[in-house]
């Protein structure tokens, strides 16, 4: 939004950013609020950002100005926190000295190589972006422009070993299950396959089902804040088990609009899964076991390497 628009005046030039070969670039679809989605140009930490800014002075008037200035910016805004913006990355670039404005006009700009360290994300209480921004100074009022971009970053889970999950929880004399998932760590396109044991049951189960949970963690100690979504939510028995039986579970995840596991990004938030198990009796009470699990990204699974069976963790 231009700065001169918050004073109720209208911006006197229209500006356009358009990135360097973005029809051939891919496009993400990101649910930006409740209700609205939008598409944005994917980018790779290390690739150069380059385009070119239209400018376009309205009504064939002149415009003064002191300056105009592209940056690249790299920012966490923090809902809870009276919308504050921290950022961690800013590069700019002054494209023309004061002077006038009298006609439309087109400048380049070029930032190298940037560094873009984490992966863009829109939550509940932050989003991390990334975009152009575009000041034409003014004494006035300023006229600002932005426009994002998307950023997916490939940092794979840093513990070596992916082992199975295998937990006993029970009521004592009253219900005693086991349960299994075959890995603690998956990428966005994996499939979840566990199986739950029945060792003692002497409550009357209604129904069991499985969610994944996703957990917002921002800001720090005291002043932390912690918001959780159900991603997808299933039903895996239906019916009262009985001791020995076993239940399979089959959980594909490309079906779901997961990020990978962000674990204090710039100290500023987080974003951990859980798988929920939940045992309902005919008495409507709730038993539950959740177990953190970590999300990772692929570049195979955005296309941008072939097929590789070895190379799953």
């Amino acid at each position: 939004m231009s700065m001169a628009n918050l004073f109720g005046f209208s911006a006197p030039v229209d500006i356009q950013v358009a990135f360097k070969g973005e029809e051939e670039r891919k496009m993400v679809e990101v649910k930006v609020d409740k209700d609205r989605r939008e598409k944005f140009p994917l980018y790779f930490d290390g690739e150069t950002v380059a385009g070119k800014i239209q400018i376009r002075v309205k009504d064939g008037k002149k415009l003064e100005h002191n300056g105009i200035r592209v940056e690249f910016v790299g920012n966490i805004e923090l809902f809870y926190d009276r919308g504050n913006h921290y950022e961690f990355s800013s590069l700019q670039q002054d494209l023309a000295v004061p002077g006038e404005l009298r006609a439309s006009t087109t400048l380049d700009f070029e930032f190298k190589n940037v560094e873009k360290m984490y992966e863009s994300y829109h939550g509940i209480n932050v989003k991390l972006r990334y975009f152009i921004r575009v000041t034409i100074l003014r004494r006035l009022a300023d006229v600002v422009k932005e426009r994002d971009i998307w950023v997916y970053s490939y940092v794979m889970p840093t513990e070596s070993a992916n082992s199975s999950i295998k937990m006993e929880v029970g009521i004592e004399d009253c219900l005693h299950i086991e349960f299994e998932y075959n890995r603690s760590k998956y990428h966005l396109k994996d499939v979840i396959v566990g199986k739950i044991y029945f060792l003692l049951v002497r409550i009357k189960i209604k129904h069991m089902e499985l969610s994944i949970i996703r957990r917002e963690t921002t800001g720090a100690a005291p002043n932390q804040y912690n918001e959780s979504e159900t991603i997808t939510k299933f039903e895996i028995m239906d019916g009262a088990p009985v001791r020995g039986e076993t239940i399979p579970i089959r959980l594909f995840l490309g079906g779901f609009e997961l990020t990978p596991t962000f674990r204090e990004v710039n100290k500023k938030f987080s974003t951990r899964y859980y798988l929920n198990l939940v045992l309902v009796d005919e008495e409507h009470r709730r038993y539950f076991k959740q177990q953190e699990i970590t999300i990772f990204r692929r570049r195979v699974d955005d296309g941008l390497e072939p097929e590789d069976d070895e190379a799953d963790p």
